[in-house]
């Protein structure tokens, strides 16, 4: 799996986006820790507000942004991002008020909405060959998972000395250091999108990849299961931890991390599992993970609810973990599969605006809902997350290979699917 970092190129947008997620994972204990601080027992609603936030930004933004800078330079629009990103972090350790985090929030998220689906995009073209691109993609994954592991450790290990506050210079340190590795990085030149297409033709373009093909289908009822279970993880556990365990800081970050250790164990199995299983049947399992995890969270909530049983908490977290592992790290190969060189910025833009259009209906719920009771919520999700594998394995049957047919990826770069059928 390493052999891919011999590369030289991805090398460094491999450790930029490692470093940039242990400042992200920093950025997730602190802000908790501050919403908790404002809001007392109603942090997980304050805190699933700011996240509604980041999905707005994230669902609105990312394709404004994408069509507007798809033509211009990939490093410039790299870099020019993580300085917005740097500038919010620094920021944040000043905030007293709730509506104070909103607008940090929106700001901050809609420069990662630029940055991510632009830096994903160009990985296939780093790494053309199918195989190096999916070692790639758990490699990538592997780095989500550590940093889910060793941010709230790093973070437990620095609580003890300095406030929460200080973690968001971190924050900002790891923002500095992805711009930096990006702009000593030798970007491969991407293929622009065909002269005809103006901004509002280019504008819908990913989404319209998307409902043309079936294995993208499949990808979004995906999406919604994965959705589920990470909504829980993020914004309520720290209301589990403080309010229901009565535990502190430092537990919380243990908490987070089990999440991620379940995440990593799969995501080294994942080439070998992909080679065997193919991408559709993997994702699937993944589903069927997560439905399973959101359930056992059902039950943990009733049974812990006189704040008791921390360790059930910690093993339904782990199993979440790994169900959005088996979803998510794959994914990209079907998105690779189902773009070309001229529209693939466009479709993994559609993919993270579609994705996190998904948090728009889970974070409220887990935030807003758990804010009343953490059980209701809890049921809810575990429902969605049932429709949402029941769905995935009516669209998985009808998505028997790992790709668009010819007619689908020709059709998804022109306006005119009849034109270009001629």
């Amino acid at each position: 799996m390493i052999g891919v970092l011999r590369n030289g190129t991805y090398a460094k947008l491999f450790s930029a986006q490692v470093i940039a997620l242990v400042g992200t994972g920093l950025l997730t204990v602190a802000l908790g820790l501050l919403a908790f601080d404002i809001a007392g027992d109603a942090a997980g609603s304050v805190l699933g507000t700011a996240l509604t936030i980041k999905m707005i930004a994230y669902v609105g933004v990312a394709p404004l942004i994408a069509a507007l800078v798809d033509r211009l330079p990939k490093k410039a629009v790299l870099v020019t991002a993580d300085v917005v990103r740097l500038g919010i972090a620094l920021t944040l350790p000043f905030v007293t008020e709730a509506w104070q985090i909103y607008v940090l929030v929106f700001v901050l998220q809609s420069a990662s909405a630029t940055f991510t689906p632009a830096f994903q995009s160009l990985i296939p073209a780093v790494l053309p060959e199918a195989r190096d691109y999916t070692r790639a993609l758990s490699l990538s994954r592997l780095a989500y998972d550590l940093e889910s592991l060793l941010s709230p450790t790093i973070a437990a290990a620095l609580l003890t000395v300095i406030s929460y506050n200080n973690l968001f210079l971190g924050t900002a340190a790891g923002f500095a250091g992805s711009a930096i590795l990006v702009l000593g990085s030798r970007l491969p030149t991407q293929a622009g999108e065909p002269a005809q297409l103006t901004f509002w033709q280019r504008l819908p373009l990913g989404v319209k990849v998307f409902a043309r093909t079936r294995t993208l289908r499949f990808l979004m009822v995906t999406n919604v299961v994965a959705a589920a279970g990470t909504a829980i993880v993020l914004v309520n556990s720290v209301v589990y931890v403080r309010g229901v365990f009565h535990l502190d800081a430092g537990a919380l970050a243990i908490t987070l991390a089990c999440y991620g250790i379940g995440s990593l164990l799969v995501a080294f199995n994942i080439p070998w599992v992909v080679d065997r299983l193919g991408v559709i049947r993997t994702m699937f399992i993944g589903a069927i993970v997560i439905t399973a995890g959101m359930i056992a969270a059902v039950v943990v909530t009733v049974a812990t609810a006189d704040g008791t049983g921390w360790g059930w908490l910690l093993g339904t977290w782990a199993i979440l973990g790994m169900g959005t592992s088996l979803v998510n790290t794959p994914s990209s190969r079907l998105l690779a599969d189902a773009s070309t060189p001229q529209n693939r910025n466009l479709v993994y833009t559609a993919q993270f605006a579609l994705s996190h259009a998904c948090f728009l209906i889970t974070y409220p719920i887990a935030g807003w809902l758990g804010a009343g009771s953490l059980t209701i919520a809890a049921i809810t999700l575990a429902v969605i997350a049932i429709a949402g594998t029941i769905a995935a394995s009516v669209a998985a049957a009808t998505a028997r290979r790992i790709g668009p047919t010819p007619a689908e990826s020709t059709s998804a770069l022109s306006p005119e699917p009849e034109a270009a059928a001629q």
